[in-house]
């Protein structure tokens, strides 16, 4: 059972939320909140699998709760989801350098904000592989690199080749027939290049690329 805690100001967006959510046989809303700090106890003490948080509250915003959540340890679990009026928000970047696993928009379909939760409590890639490229671009021309020069020196080249594809916005199974390996493999490379670089989730791996230099945007 994927459990799920709703962070939104809007109680109406909540109840449409939850009512979709729980529907599904697989799927269960442990929680809501209205506000930002709110969430993050709810968060601590419920421990759900994802957190659809509002990018925009007040108080607490979506990215602050985002920064405390992925900061606690003991929430390591739990992956953040932030929610969003407008496709590209310029806050969408701050909440993915916070620890957020991806964003959706408030206005998404049903059967897409099934998948996306299903996605996310697995830990898999949230942003389809246009997104992630468009999210991309636009970010890393923000940030200075992080230096990520010890941890990359962990990465065996195998393990750099799979960064660099999941960071082009490949899933596991692209990456597989990419490099002629089977997807389990794949996924092995992939959650040992996330443990050496510290990342969370694949959103996290895909932004550590970037700002390493490991890998640059695609420039048109």
């Amino acid at each position: 059972m994927i459990r799920v805690v709703l962070v939104d100001d809007q109680p109406l967006l909540r109840s449409g939320f939850r009512a979709l959510l729980e529907i599904e046989a697989d799927i269960e809303v442990v929680g809501e909140a209205g506000d930002g700090n709110g969430g993050i106890e709810l968060v601590r003490r419920l421990r759900p699998d994802v957190a659809l948080v509002d990018i925009r509250m007040p108080g607490t915003d979506g990215i602050a709760a985002t920064r405390r959540i992925a900061a606690d340890p003991d929430l390591s679990g739990v992956h953040v989801v932030i929610l969003t009026n407008y496709g590209f928000d310029e806050y969408v970047f701050d909440a993915l350098r916070a620890g957020a696993a991806g964003f959706l928009v408030k206005d998404i379909e049903p059967e897409d904000l099934l998948h996306a939760v299903r996605v996310a409590a697995r830990g898999d890639a949230l942003l389809a592989p246009a997104i992630t490229r468009r999210l991309i671009d636009r970010y890393v021309a923000q940030p200075p690199p992080r230096d990520l020069s010890g941890p990359l020196r962990l990465l065996t080249n195998r393990e750099r080749e799979v960064v660099v594809l999941v960071a082009q916005g490949l899933s596991n199974d692209q990456v597989a027939e990419r490099l002629v390996i089977s997807p389990t493999t794949a996924k092995t490379h992939v959650n040992r290049a996330m443990m050496k670089l510290r990342a969370r989730d694949r959103a996290q791996l895909v932004i550590a690329a970037y700002e390493s230099g490991l890998t640059a945007p695609r420039r048109s």
